[in-house]
């Protein structure tokens, strides 16, 4: 069986986690329309066996990195470093896309970067959907102009346009070796991981603009029963007026999140779920050490 790890990359809010899910055929990762909506390194388990579309056994490790951007804070820094750390680690490298080279700054430092290491490289253009064909073209070209790319995929990530094509092109720079996995796990993250994230999507969604990056959650109590899941989650933010922001007018922003929430957290479960949250405020824990530490975003 090939076995071996990939790394998806690119800017802020161009369909990394999103790819990633749909690789897995299931949500592992969570995506909003939010720039640096990821935060960890989310590692996705794809097992396959040989059928008449994919012709080989294969296990590949994909692992979802933080968008690269240029960092104003310790918690940017960790993340923009966590992304950049996988470069040498892995056997293949997804670059995502979805503008011209020119279009974005960061597209240009992100190839100046993929050009110093040997690690192969395959450039896919997301949102093809969206694109028109000769737009399209002009992308391809200047990427291709570059010379450092393996392979060149246009995807639409959201549509699932493509995508075996991506994991075909990723089984091409795997070797034979042992399965790191068993075959049922598609993610290493434990669910209560997941949990938190699923509640710090549904922050991000309700509170639109307000509050953009400013929110962590920690799940203090998790306690699996018979029949129910009881969870309790503190939502930190980093300014009082933001509290009131997430907790609403009578609390009805809250209790929207909490119960959107709580429906995707017992679809993943398979089990009902009861579910508290409490709203807390904890100033500039995004440039604290022991408060990155204490939310897992750094050892």
């Amino acid at each position: 069986m090939k076995t071996g790890f990939a790394a998806i990359i690119g800017r802020p809010n161009v369909g990394k986690s999103t790819l990633l899910n749909a690789v897995l055929g299931e949500k592992i990762a969570i995506t909003t329309d939010k720039p640096q909506t990821t935060r960890n390194t989310i590692r996705g388990i794809y097992t396959h066996y040989a059928d008449d579309r994919l012709n080989e056994d294969m296990q590949v490790v994909f692992i979802d990195t933080p968008g690269i951007h240029k960092p104003r804070t310790k918690l940017g820094e960790y993340m923009t470093a966590s992304a950049i750390g996988t470069f040498k680690e892995v056997d293949a490298i997804v670059f995502i896309v979805d503008d011209k080279l020119s279009g974005r700054p960061g597209n240009q430092y992100i190839a100046e970067l993929l050009d110093e290491i040997t690690t192969p490289k395959i450039l896919v253009i997301n949102k093809i959907d969206k694109i028109e064909p000769e737009a399209f073209e002009e992308v391809y070209k200047e990427y291709d102009a570059l010379g450092i790319f393996e392979n060149i995929i246009g995807v639409s990530a959201k549509e699932g346009k493509n995508i075996e094509k991506v994991i075909r092109s990723v089984s091409a720079f795997l070797e034979d070796g042992p399965v790191f996995f068993p075959d049922d796990m598609v993610t290493e993250h434990p669910e209560r991981f997941i949990v938190s994230e699923i509640i710090r999507e549904k922050v991000l969604m309700y509170l639109q603009d307000e509050v953009p990056h400013g929110v962590a959650v920690e799940i203090e109590r998790y306690q699996e029963e018979r029949e129910i899941t009881k969870i309790s989650a503190v939502i930190y933010c980093e300014k009082k007026s933001h509290k009131g922001m997430i907790i609403g007018k009578g609390g009805r922003k809250l209790k929207g999140i909490g119960k959107s929430a709580r429906g995707e957290i017992e679809a993943l479960l398979g089990t009902k779920v009861y579910l508290e949250m409490w709203v807390k405020v904890k100033e500039n824990w995004r440039d604290s050490d022991i408060a990155l530490s204490n939310f897992g975003y750094k050892e």
